[in-house]
Formats: structure tokens, sequence, C-alpha cells
């Protein structure tokens, strides 16, 4: 009989949850090398708006898929997940657990999962897009009913972007969009034992705020030396939160309290989306934290994640001498 397959660890939950802080206590008493499931740690660069461990965190425990390319690079989940792959097998020839750590639900299920991400082809995407213009959105979603209807079913025939992709797909694959969409809505069992970091919606907002307020200057700072090495055109991206507010600081055109209540806004906003990707894997067990957030949690987590009940010294406690 063939050995089981060993699942992935895994600890997720939203942005300013206090995975980052949490994690590096977990690996070490794992022990486990982390490999970060979040896109915008990637670029090089791009520390503080995104919250990356720091040199001492990564000193203490081996961090993998941070610091890829540079910000006007361009970088996918598919590319992540090739990437990703590596890492672990990787981290599995020297013996070591790999632990997934983000908010990413997208990244996370790639990785969880090994789902497919059909590839691009940009001269059928301008086509499409073109034909779109032409015939309207209707006449378009249509043609994508007429040979895919379960996708059609699930894509706004105003959404032209999705009808294009799902089109795109179907011409560069020859596989219905709706293949490939299937697997999201499957969570195979003995995949991945993930923890899941929840908090009160109060205090994640504050934890929100306080971060986003604590970050700015040196968002700020970072921001300029960025723009100096001629990043501006991707910094301005939505993809980046906080980024295009800080370039909007920087010439003038917004005040800092002005800027500070838009990333929260959006910030919170990411939030609610991370927890509506996870939320929908019942894999996920979900652990309640405090105002420490993930940090006030990390016994129950690294034992659920270890799967026992053994007794851990307290390493917050440790560190401090307590």
């Amino acid at each position: 009989m063939s050995a089981r397959p060993v699942p992935l660890l895994a600890l997720v939950g939203p942005t300013a949850s206090g995975k980052t802080e949490a994690s590096i206590a977990i690996a070490e008493a794992l022990p486990a090398e982390i490999v970060c499931v979040d896109s915008m740690l990637a670029y090089r660069g791009m520390d503080v708006g995104t919250a990356k461990p720091t040199p001492d965190q990564r000193s203490r425990v081996r961090h993998h898929l941070i610091d890829l390319v540079e910000p006007a690079e361009p970088f996918s989940v598919a590319i992540f997940q090739s990437l990703a792959r590596a890492a672990i097998d990787e981290i599995g020839r020297r013996g070591v657990r790999p632990l997934l750590v983000g908010g990413g639900g997208l990244y996370y299920r790639a990785v969880a999962d090994g789902l497919e991400f059909p590839g691009t082809e940009p001269a059928v995407r301008r086509l499409l897009a073109f034909e779109a213009a032409v015939i309207g959105p209707d006449a378009l979603h249509d043609r994508l009913a007429s040979f895919d209807r379960p996708a059609a079913q699930k894509i706004v025939a105003t959404n032209v972007r999705r009808t294009v992709r799902a089109l795109e797909v179907a011409a560069i694959t020859g596989l219905p969009f709706s293949r490939y969409a299937e697997a999201w809505g499957r969570f195979p069992s003995g995949a991945v034992r993930a923890a899941g970091v929840g908090l009160p919606r109060p205090v994640l907002h504050r934890r929100i705020e306080r971060r986003v307020r604590g970050m700015l200057p040196g968002l700020l700072e970072e921001c300029r030396g960025l723009l100096e090495r001629g990043f501006g055109r991707f910094l301005t991206s939505t993809q980046a939160i906080g980024y295009a507010e800080a370039v909007a600081c920087l010439e003038g055109g917004l005040a800092e309290d002005e800027a500070a209540t838009s990333i929260i806004r959006r910030t919170k906003a990411l939030a609610r989306r991370q927890l509506a990707w996870l939320r929908r894997d019942p894999r996920i067990r979900w652990f309640e934290a405090g105002e420490d957030g993930a940090r006030g949690i990390h016994v129950e987590l690294l034992r659920y994640l270890r799967g026992d009940d053994v007794q851990v010294p307290g390493f917050f406690e440790a560190r401090a001498g307590v």
C-alpha cells in the first residue's frame, strides 16, 4: 500500500490579522519554511505598503516567493504557481515542511489544489474585444452561450472582459471555459491542512487603521525612491493598495490624511474580498483572534497544524523574557 500524501500546511486570513508574526513562531516550532501566497510580495522594493516580512523575520525563518521581480515586470498567478511548486519540491527534498502563509485566496488555492490556469493570446483577445465593440456585448455573450452555456450562465452579459476571457480560453485550448471553472468548486480532502485567522469586524478594522496610519510615513519615503527609479506607471495601478495614494501625495494631489482614509477604505474592502474567497473552502478551520491578532492564538494554531495537543513554550513570552 502506498503512503498517504502528506498534506500541505497553510495559515490564512485577511490582511492585518497578524499572520506574518504568528507564522514565524509556528514555522520555528514545526519546523517549516514559509511559502508566501501573496502576489504583491513578489515585487522588489515594495516592502512597506505590502507589509513584507522584515529582514529579522526572514533571517529566522526562510521565506520563499518574495522579491522575485521588479515592479514594472509582469507577474501572473500561473507564474506564481510554477515557482511555488518548485519551491515546495525543493523544501521537501531537504526534509522540511512548507507552510503556506497569506491572504490571497486565488494564490492559496493555486498552490494547494494545483488548479489549471489557461494561457493568454493577446491577438485573440484583441480580436474578441474588437468584435464586442462592433456587434455589442449581448451578441458576444450569445456566442459564448451557444457552446458553453454553464460559463455563460455565470457571466453577466455586460461583463465584456469575462466574456472575452471565456471565449479566448476556448479558442486557444479547444476546451470550454467552464471545464476549468468547475475545479474551483471542488475542495479535495487531504490536500491541505489549513488554519484560518478570524477576527470580529471591529477588531480587524482597528488593526487595519493602526497599520495604515503607522506605515504611511515609511510608505511615502519608499514610494519616493521607487518613483526615482522610474516605476511610477506601475505604482499608480489599482493592484497595489496604498501606492497610488502615495504617488498622489508626493505629487501634491492628495493630503496625507486623505491618503490614509483612502488606503484604509481600500484595505478594508480587500479584507472583505479575502474572507469571501477563503470562507468558501470548507477545509479551513477558523480560529477567533482578538486585538493581538494571530499572535495571541499562535499556540492553538500550531497545535492544529501539527495535528496534536502537545504543549509548547509560549514563544512570544519567551522572547520577551517573561
